[in-house]
């Protein structure tokens, strides 16, 4: 075996080892609320998934840091929630879910995604 084949391969290794790790060793990262939530949006959302209590209005309040155009919106399907996240700003989103499931929420372009877990 040659050195440039040598050098492809283990460039090759190291390529894969980063995308497995990068795309299935992320933890997501979980919060219990109370009334209030924060939630910063930057490179998605953290914490992207958050267990709230039924029938209880939760306010989960926004703080957008990142300035790509992907993050500007919050989208929460289930309850026709779409309000935009104006840069360094907190914008408030209001639920009060009335039935225990998973709902998502997501950016505008539906690339970055968080999770309400209502029980």
């Amino acid at each position: 075996m040659q050195l440039d084949n040598i050098i492809v391969t283990i460039i090759g290794i190291g390529v894969m080892g980063f995308i497995y790790w990068f795309f299935l060793m992320k933890k997501e990262k979980t919060v219990t609320a109370g009334d209030l939530v924060d939630i910063t949006v930057e490179g998605g959302y953290s914490p992207n998934t958050i267990v709230i209590a039924k029938g209880k209005t939760t306010t989960l309040r926004f703080t957008r840091k990142d300035p790509s155009s992907c993050l500007e919106e919050v989208v929460v399907p289930e309850f026709k929630i779409r309000k935009f996240l104006p840069l360094n700003q907190t914008v408030s989103v209001e639920i009060k879910p009335e039935k225990a499931g998973e709902y998502e929420f997501v950016c505008g372009m539906n690339m970055f995604h968080g999770k309400l877990i209502v029980k």
